[in-house]
């Protein structure tokens, strides 16, 4: 667990005492902010999306989960722990391999989950040290975080990738467990020199698939005062429901099919319409 030891004015550890808990690394990633990137899954989430296709990065402590791995031709069930303590000078060699990388292709690190933002120190005390190093960084986020903290961490930041997920309060709670005012009013209180953001949305039929559903949402984009990239659409898929079991998870019930080309097409279409960058996103 993170330790309580003295700080800098700006709430960062110059000893690099502060511990996170990931439960990834993954390396020369296209989708997760602009170039190649690195990005680090931090585990633990506030929100319970109905959809998640990464459940293993939503309870905030390590877990086990049972896969089938081959050993000596025959397949065996195996436990195996997810999620482990780590430290910045456990990140940093390892994203530093891949510099070259970022330099040509304009990329750099990310830091996804999960929900970043839940771990405040650890994760202020890796952007600080990627800036030193020079390195370009990028924060996917869900926007649930105490208004202090959203903004004391993201201005260390180069890009913010913001989810969005519906304009309707009360099915923002039905679907992921809370409310998105606070969502909402972190995001309008970026300031107009503040990171870029991309704003990601999820197409989840009987969600947000509607044009109305994306009308709305197109209401409250147009009110973000700091740099808007794009607005990256990503259409629902079934990826990773098996993970639930394995990790001894109840599943939440699906939905009916995977979010067709047309119907995001048409919802790409609201965006486009009124004169914002929007894209497919991975």
């Amino acid at each position: 667990m993170q330790t309580e030891i003295d700080k800098d004015q700006d709430g960062v550890s110059p000893l690099h005492m502060e511990k996170g808990l990931i439960f990834d690394i993954r390396r020369y990633s296209v989708h997760d902010g602009p170039g190649i990137r690195t990005t680090v899954f931090f585990k633990g989430c506030p929100l319970n999306c109905v959809w998640c296709h990464n459940p293993e990065s939503i309870l905030p402590q390590p877990q086990k989960i049972r896969r089938c791995r081959t050993l000596n031709g025959k397949q065996r069930i195996l436990e195996e722990e997810i999620g482990r303590w780590v430290g910045s000078r456990d990140i940093l060699p390892e994203v530093l391999k891949d510099r070259l990388f970022y330099e040509e292709s304009k990329g750099g690190v990310t830091f996804s989950g999960g929900e970043p933002l839940g771990q405040p120190g650890f994760l202020t005390e890796l952007l600080v040290r990627c800036r030193e190093e020079g390195l370009h960084t990028a924060i996917d986020t869900s926007g649930y975080a105490l208004e202090d903290t959203f903004s004391k961490v993201t201005q260390h930041t180069d890009v913010l990738l913001f989810d969005l997920k519906t304009a309707d309060k009360r099915k923002h709670e039905e679907y992921t467990g809370v409310d998105n005012a606070l969502i909402i009013r972190n995001l309008m209180n970026l300031p107009a020199d503040g990171p870029e953001v991309y704003i990601r949305i999820p197409v989840i039929p009987g969600v947000n698939n509607t044009t109305r559903d994306m009308v709305l949402l197109r209401e409250i984009v147009s009110r973000v005062k700091t740099r808007l990239i794009r607005v990256d659409l990503l259409p629902f898929h079934r990826l990773g429901r098996q993970k639930y079991e394995a990790l001894g998870m109840v599943s939440p019930a699906g939905f009916g099919p995977e979010t067709s080309p047309k119907v995001l097409e048409q919802m790409m279409q609201v965006f486009a319409e009124a004169g914002f960058p929007v894209k497919k996103g991975g």
